[in-house]
């Protein structure tokens, strides 16, 4: 087999293990899907072409900025605003733009989660509720609760800022690939234990809601250390693949790619 195209993140369905496939654009244009789980196992060679096409205009780049963005997109365009990554810094709900108020009406006026995952170790996030379990997945998470739901998307991002003097909002993607797993960590205990610490004005938005969700990845097995890989760097990958997990494929010799950092490269995939 072998395919090419623009890089986009990998599209995921839940399921155990998790279902990845892989999206192939002409540019803007989608123009397949590879399904990835069977490739685990198999050698790959994974070879960038030396072109980058921005993922919002199309047009070629010399650098990627954000998810595949030339500059002056990741500068301008919505899909780059600072809400997306600083949710608090939101106003779409009192009709105020930092961009684009029609694009961030509709992602940030609508119901919004915040939760407690264990990828690293706990860490705090806000997702849109449309984006679950897919933004848990694509963080590597293996367990996860519901801590709030909240109407929009500011108010998700305040309750994550008033957690972050408890807890942690990134993730240590090396110890995540490694699949250090602390078995002793209860979410439960921990969503009570930080109720508390949310906002008097938002305590509304706590959730009832205590199912802990266990995720699994297609992975054979995982590396003790790993090395990250650019293609900027490394344009030609010949690997055997062991395993997905969050938005990385993982390689026998320990060595690791981000697929969701190298959106809008122009790639072919042989197996």
């Amino acid at each position: 087999m072998k395919v090419s195209g623009n890089l986009r993140k990998m599209r995921t369905q839940w399921e155990n293990p998790v279902q990845y496939y892989l999206p192939l654009y002409d540019v803007l244009e989608k123009k397949e899907e590879v399904p990835l789980n069977e490739l685990v196992g198999s050698t790959i060679q994974l070879t960038f072409e030396q072109q980058i096409n921005c993922v919002i205009t199309g047009k070629k780049i010399r650098k990627a900025y954000g998810e595949g963005m030339g500059y002056e997109s990741f500068i301008k365009a919505p899909e780059a605003v600072e809400s997306i990554i600083r949710p608090e810094l939101s106003q779409a709900h009192l009709g105020i733009a930092l961009r684009d108020l029609e694009w961030e009406v509709a992602h940030d006026v609508q119901p919004h989660f915040v939760y407690l995952a264990l990828t690293s170790g706990v860490k705090v996030g806000v997702t849109r509720a449309r984006h679950i379990p897919f933004r848990w997945i694509d963080q590597g998470a293996w367990k996860t609760i519901i801590l709030a739901e909240t109407p929009y998307r500011q108010a998700a991002g305040l309750i994550e800022v008033a957690l972050k003097g408890f807890m942690t909002d990134k993730t240590d993607w090396r110890k995540m690939l490694c699949n250090e797993q602390n078995y002793e960590i209860n979410l439960l205990t921990e969503k009570n234990a930080v109720k508390s610490n949310v906002p008097i004005e938002l305590q509304e938005y706590i959730s009832e809601n205590d199912t802990i969700t266990e995720i699994h990845y297609p992975v054979l097995t995982y590396p003790e250390k790993v090395t990250s890989l650019k293609m900027d760097k490394v344009p030609v990958i010949r690997k055997k693949l062991m395993g997905i997990k969050g938005q990385y494929w993982l390689f026998e010799d320990g060595s690791v790619i981000n697929i969701r950092s190298h959106a809008g490269y122009l790639i072919s995939l042989e197996v």
